[in-house]
């Protein structure tokens, strides 16, 4: 994503360049990150996911195992309380699998 240096909105990529909705104009550089519409045809569609453990596709953490005490845990953050208390963090082992919650007090 690129913003206009002299009106600050955001930019799209025409080509070789920067263009945002007043008319300015900037060069797009290699490696920019930017992908046009004719990229994003190229793509080779959807990626398949059914061989992979859900489990596996939580965020991990440093957090110590009450049951094995391992250092590493998937964690997932729900709120099942009011929206004015903090979230509730769920913790899966990734050695045991043991299962936990985390609530602030």
């Amino acid at each position: 994503m690129e913003f206009c240096d002299e009106c600050g909105a955001m930019m799209k990529a025409e080509g070789d360049t920067w263009r945002c909705s007043a008319g300015h104009e900037k060069p797009r550089t290699d490696g920019d990150g930017a992908w046009t519409r004719e990229e994003q045809a190229d793509d080779e569609g959807p990626v398949d996911l059914s061989e992979v453990d859900p489990a596996d596709m939580n965020p991990t953490t440093s957090v110590v195992c009450p049951s094995c005490g391992h250092d590493r845990a998937h964690y997932t953050m729900k709120q099942i309380r009011s929206a004015d208390e903090s979230e509730t963090r769920f913790f899966v082992c990734t050695e045991c699998e043991h299962r936990w919650r985390e609530d602030d007090h």
